[in-house]
């Protein structure tokens, strides 16, 4: 790559563009129409971690970190780093089994409208054709167009592509390899699949921590992340959590302005994720890592959520959630007016684990009876009723929920009101008391007119009756383990 052409191309870009790089400008930018609508997308990590399979996708790091049950593990199976560091997986990662049509049919069925494949990883290994550094996915391991591969099959199938990049904490990520003898050593220049891994450690909580990222690193980081952006142009561009330090605003500002600016020049909406407020409201996407909002909120917002308790990547030691537990979750955040992005991690030869399929067929096959309820749908007066309450927060879904038949979630759309009753009672008797017949004495209770009242997935005629305890639906015995929604059609 001629990077000083390069460099130009950026800011030709942006100054010719609608967006500058300054926050002003960058905040008139508008969440993307499909977005909003769509509910659901998928996540995925895969890439070198998936082959030692073990802790998570962070075991690049923490096997240089003496003392872990990552070093540990990598010298009793591996050896010393020495002599087998993690640069020596690559040769391993063939992906053989690595099938993109099967994945993208997976997906498709799992109901998600959206897929995030993670084009690069902390580990620095571009999982996409790259003239930066030789270390991707084309010219190492697989030897094939991952993210290019993906992108065409989801496509075929109507779904949108989006994309990550987690590069920015590639400054630091490796730098406990130079504490002891190992294959992490200087020289390093830039394009080195190791490169720079600083030995200073920053305080991971504190946003000006040293060590600052330097005039070539961000460059790199320019220059890496507008390359993914032409080539590949994803609708979504998501940004892992390191790009809050102050270090990076000024380039973060450019890699936006450049982006959004493209997207004009393309004729199609994109938008940036972020995490821990990492921009400015209103510049892009809002996204809660394992973690949700307690109430609905104005603006629309996504949370990602793995599809394991312990670990974003495939592991032999996954603690799985259960398809309920998700679904649950999806409906909770889709009536507070958010999206789901749910990661699966696929096995090292690129296989994807019984369990994953079994969790997203299931999650699909709700989908299809109440999918109405979901996509398109927009946040009613009222998120909820009931009295189990939610977790707010990043990382905050690790504690499960036990809901009981008076717990409901609401959405809102085609002329109707869902209410989604999170564990369906034996009996089917239920009472939502959000709707009850108030009167105009009680301006805040639900004073439009019912025209009629429908259980999905339920082929009777569902028997109900509006009172001043609230719609009180007369439905079948228990039927189903999965949440039950029932449409209330208004007039």
């Amino acid at each position: 790559m001629d990077k000083k052409a390069y460099l130009k191309t950026i800011d030709d870009v942006i100054a010719k563009g609608p967006y500058s790089a300054d926050w002003s400008s960058l905040t008139d930018m508008e969440i993307p129409g499909w977005f909003s609508k769509a509910k659901f997308g998928i996540f995925i990590h895969w890439g070198l971690f998936s082959i030692p399979a073990f802790a998570n996708e962070w075991y690049s790091r923490n096997m240089y970190i003496q003392g872990t049950r990552e070093f540990e593990h990598h010298v009793a199976t591996y050896g010393p780093h020495k002599e087998f560091g993690y640069k020596d997986f690559i040769p391993m990662f063939t992906a053989d089994n690595f099938d993109p049509a099967e994945w993208a049919d997976l997906f498709q069925e799992a109901g998600a409208r959206y897929v995030v494949p993670v084009a690069e990883h902390h580990d620095g290994f571009q999982m996409y054709n790259s003239e930066l550094s030789e270390f991707n996915a084309v010219k190492m391991g697989p030897k094939r167009d991952v993210l290019g591969e993906l992108k065409t099959e989801f496509e075929k199938r109507n779904m949108t592509f989006a994309t990550s990049t987690h590069r920015a904490e590639h400054l630091w990520f490796m730098g406990n390899g130079k504490d002891f003898d190992s294959d992490i050593k200087e020289p390093l220049q830039c394009g080195d699949f190791y490169w720079p891994s600083l030995q200073e450690q920053p305080d991971q909580s504190d946003i000006f921590a040293t060590p600052y990222p330097f005039e070539e690193f961000l460059e790199d980081w320019l220059l890496r992340t507008c390359e993914l952006i032409d080539n590949y142009r994803p609708r979504i561009l998501y940004f892992d959590w390191w790009i809050q330090h102050e270090g990076y605003k000024d380039t973060l500002k450019k890699i936006t302005a450049y982006y959004y600016n493209r997207g004009v020049e393309w004729g199609t909406p994109v938008a940036i994720c972020y995490k821990h407020d990492a921009m400015p409201f209103g510049s892009a996407i809002v996204d809660v890592e394992r973690g949700k909002f307690a109430d609905t909120k104005p603006y629309h917002w996504q949370t990602d959520t793995a599809i394991a308790h312990n670990s974003w990547c495939y592991t032999t030691e996954l603690d799985y959630k259960t398809s309920y537990e998700i679904v649950c979750y999806l409906i909770d955040v889709v009536s507070k007016n958010g999206n789901l992005l749910l990661n699966v991690g696929p096995k090292g030869d690129g296989s994807i684990p019984e369990e994953d399929t079994k969790i997203l067929k299931e999650i699909g096959a709700w989908l299809k009876i109440n999918g109405e309820a979901i996509y398109n749908s927009k946040p009613w007066r009222a998120c909820a009723e009931g009295p189990t309450k939610e977790n707010e927060g990043k990382f905050s879904d690790e504690h499960n929920k036990k809901y009981t038949s008076r717990d409901f979630r609401f959405t809102a759309g085609h002329g109707s009101i869902y209410a989604a009753c999170m564990n369906y009672p034996e009996d089917g008797e239920l009472c939502i008391t959000s709707l009850a017949s108030g009167g105009h004495e009680n301006s805040t209770a639900f004073q439009g007119i019912i025209a009629d009242v429908e259980i999905l997935g339920y082929h009777g005629k569902a028997a109900y009756e509006q009172t001043s305890e609230g719609l009180k639906v007369h439905g079948p015995k228990k039927f189903t383990d999965f949440p039950v929604v029932v449409k209330v059609k208004t007039n």
